[in-house]
């Protein structure tokens, strides 16, 4: 499956965004492989833009789906190489967004499941929690992690979210590995927004 996207717009304040029936936005740390994964769902290699630097998405980028939803991919947090004043601002930028967007179903959290949640990661779930921003967990990278330790793997990541192990999804932007299901979910989210709920829903 293809998640059929195209570029509509980036801008530093939501506010200057075309408006949406229906948003799911992605967000995580500078290097979790957002804009990968954004690439990889819509199969085109440079739709989102990838770099070996971290912090390059500095903007609200805006992507449209032929149902009229949308999908977002915010700039990430942690490890940039830029001046915390700059910082500072992302994390403005971000906050208004998630508390102000107007159609915003879902975020994913995007989390490393190379190496499990940080403390940026858990700091952005409890934040979502007490906005009742409703979100679910992405784990990348899951062809970094050994087959015989993947289980484990899966149950120390949930257990660090606080999430029953059903509730996060494990993909593979290399290896295409989940994609399908995570596509299945967004898909139904832009086609038919239900009224924004206010708790976590279920990722299965």
């Amino acid at each position: 499956m293809t998640l059929r996207l195209r570029y509509v717009a980036s801008a530093t304040r939501h506010r200057d965004l075309p408006d949406s029936p229906a948003e799911v936005a992605v967000v995580g740390r500078s290097n979790v492989g957002k804009s990968s994964l954004i690439n990889a769902l819509a199969n085109q290699r440079q739709l989102a833009r990838v770099s070996g630097t971290p912090g390059r998405t500095q903007l609200i980028n805006l992507f449209a789906h032929p149902s009229g939803g949308t999908l977002v991919d915010l700039p990430g947090y942690g490890y940039a190489a830029v001046p915390n004043r700059a910082k500072a601002g992302w994390q403005a930028m971000i906050e208004g967004y998630l508390l102000e967007r107007r159609g915003l179903q879902l975020v994913l959290v995007l989390v490393d499941g190379a190496i499990g949640p940080t403390k940026l990661d858990l700091r952005m779930l409890d934040w979502l929690r007490a906005s009742a921003v409703p979100h679910t967990v992405v784990a990348t990278k899951a062809d970094q992690v050994k087959p015989s330790k993947l289980a484990g793997r899966r149950q120390q990541l949930a257990a660090a979210c606080r999430l029953d192990e059903g509730d996060v999804y494990w993909v593979s932007a290399s290896k295409r590995t989940g994609l399908d299901n995570l596509e299945a979910m967004i898909v139904n989210l832009l086609g038919s927004p239900p009224p924004r709920a206010r708790s976590m829903p279920s990722a299965r």
